[in-house]
C-alpha cells in the first residue's frame, strides 16, 4: 500500500490532522505474524480434517483477536519512544512463543500457548492504560480480555474436546468484549488502521507464495511443476486484485474517515476483525491446498486438498464481497459467481490433476476480473 498523505479527510465533528504513518517497528512485529500464518498453514496441511480445521480456526481466532488489538493500540499510541518499543518487543516475543506452540497446541504445547497469550493480554492492557483513552473503558476491555486469556490458559492444561471447548469459549468472548468495553469511547484513526490491515493481507499472500516453494521442496524443476507454480502465483495475484485492484483500500479509508467515531469503531470490529479474519482463513485454506498441488502437479489430489484449495478462494471472495458492500463498492456479482464456479474445480483436482484445478482456478479469477473491468470500469481513486 502507498504511504499515507499529509492530510486525511476528517470524520464528522473533527479537524483535519497529520497522517499517522505505520511505524517500522509495527512492520517488524508483522514478521512474527508471518511465522504465525506459516505455522497455522502447516498445521492445517498436515491435518486436513474437520477436527484439524476447527482447531486451526480457533487458534487463528484467538491469535488474530489480540494481534488486531495491537493494531488498535498502536493506532492510539504510536511506538514513538523506547519504553513503548520495548513493551511491543516483549509482546512480539510472546507472539513468537504462541506461534512455536501452534503445531502441537492440542498435543501438549497448549500450556505454553496459553501463558504466552496471557502475557500478550497483560502488555496490551497495560499499554492501553497509558494511551489517553478513558481508564474505565480500558479496564473493562482489559478485564474481558483477561477472562478470555484465562480460558486459553485453562484450556492449555486440558486435552481433547475439553481443551477445544475452553478455547472456543475464549473465541466467544470476542463477541462480548466490544460491548463490555463501551467501544465508542476508543478513538480510531482511519488512515493508519486501514493501511495496517492491508499490510496484514499482503503478508498472508506471502504465505501462499511460501507454500508454493515448500510444496516444490526438492523436486526436479519439470514443466508441470513450473506451470503449477506460475499458475498458483497467478491465483495469488487474483486475490491481491480482489483486495487492492480498484483502489479499494483508499476508498475504504475515505469511507471510514467520514463515519462518526462510534460507527467507525463498530465497522472496525465487523469489517477489520471479523471480515479480515475470514479473509485470512480463506488464504490459509488456499495455501494448505496449493502446497499439495505443487508437490504433485501431474497427479490427482485428495478431496480435502482440492476442497481446501477451491474452498479457501471461494471463502475469500465471499468475504471480500461482504466487505466491499459495507463500503458501498461495486461491482460484486462477478465475484460471487466466481466463488460458485470455483467449487466446481474440486472435481478436476480429484479426478484429473492438481495442475488442471489450479489452471481452472486462475482462469475463473481472470474471467471474473476481466468482466468487471469491461462492464464496470472504475477510475483510479485520488489518494491526495
Amino acid at each position: 500500500m502507498t504511504a499515507p498523505h499529509p492530510i486525511r479527510v476528517p470524520g464528522p465533528g473533527t479537524e483535519a490532522e497529520p497522517a499517522l504513518k505505520v511505524a517500522p517497528l509495527e512492520l517488524f512485529l508483522d514478521l512474527v505474524f508471518v511465522f504465525t500464518i506459516t505455522q497455522l498453514t502447516g498445521s492445517l496441511a498436515h491435518h486436513l480434517t474437520v477436527d484439524g480445521l476447527v482447531q486451526v480456526l480457533v487458534m487463528l481466532a484467538v491469535i488474530w483477536w489480540m494481534y488486531d488489538a495491537f493494531i488498535w493500540l498502536t493506532n492510539a499510541m504510536p511506538p514513538s519512544n523506547h519504553r513503548r518499543r520495548g513493551l511491543l518487543m516483549l509482546a512480539m516475543g510472546a507472539f513468537l512463543v504462541m506461534s512455536l506452540s501452534v503445531p502441537h497446541a492440542f498435543e501438549g504445547s497448549g500450556v505454553a500457548f496459553g501463558w504466552a497469550y496471557l502475557v500478550v493480554v497483560a502488555v496490551h492492557t497495560g499499554m492501553f492504560a497509558a494511551s489517553g483513552v478513558a481508564l474505565p473503558a480500558v479496564l473493562r476491555m482489559g478485564g474481558a480480555n483477561l477472562v478470555g486469556g484465562a480460558l486459553v490458559v485453562t484450556g492449555g492444561y486440558c486435552t481433547g474436546t475439553l481443551q477445544l471447548a475452553f478455547w472456543a469459549a475464549a473465541f466467544a468472548m470476542q463477541f462480548v468484549t466490544p460491548r463490555v468495553a463501551r467501544l465508542p469511547e476508543f478513538r480510531l484513526r482511519a488512515d493508519h488502521f486501514v493501511e495496517r490491515h492491508g499490510l496484514i493481507v499482503i503478508i498472508a499472500f506471502g504465505e501462499s507464495v511460501i507454500a508454493i516453494g515448500v510444496g516444490a521442496g526438492g523436486l526436479d524443476l519439470t514443466l508441470p511443476l513450473v506451470a503449477v507454480a506460475l499458475l498458483s502465483l497467478a491465483v495469488c495475484v487474483g486475490l491481491w486484485w480482489a483486495y487492492f485492484g480498484h483502489d479499494d483500500d483508499a476508498r475504504a479509508e475515505h469511507h471510514m474517515a467520514a463515519l462518526t467515531s462510534a460507527r467507525r469503531n463498530w465497522t472496525a470490529v465487523t469489517v477489520y476483525y471479523l471480515g479480515h479474519g475470514g479473509l485470512l482463513l480463506g488464504i490459509l485454506l488456499f495455501a494448505a491446498g496449493v502446497k499439495s498441488a505443487v508437490a504433485h502437479p501431474g497427479a490427482p489430489i485428495t478431496l480435502p486438498q482440492a476442497g481446501a484449495l477451491a474452498g479457501g478462494i471461494a471463502l475469500y471472495l465471499v468475504v471480500n464481497t461482504a466487505v466491499r458492500r459495507t463500503f458501498r463498492l461495486t461491482p460484486n456479482a462477478p465475484r460471487l459467481v466466481a466463488a460458485v464456479l470455483l467449487l466446481a474445480t474440486v472435481r478436476l483436482g480429484t479426478t484429473v490433476s492438481a495442475l488442471a484445478q489450479v489452471a481452472a482456478t486462475a482462469t475463473v479469477l481472470a474471467a471474473a476480473f476481466t468482466y468487471e473491468a469491461r462492464r464496470s470500469p472504475v477510475a483510479d481513486f485520488p489518494r491526495d
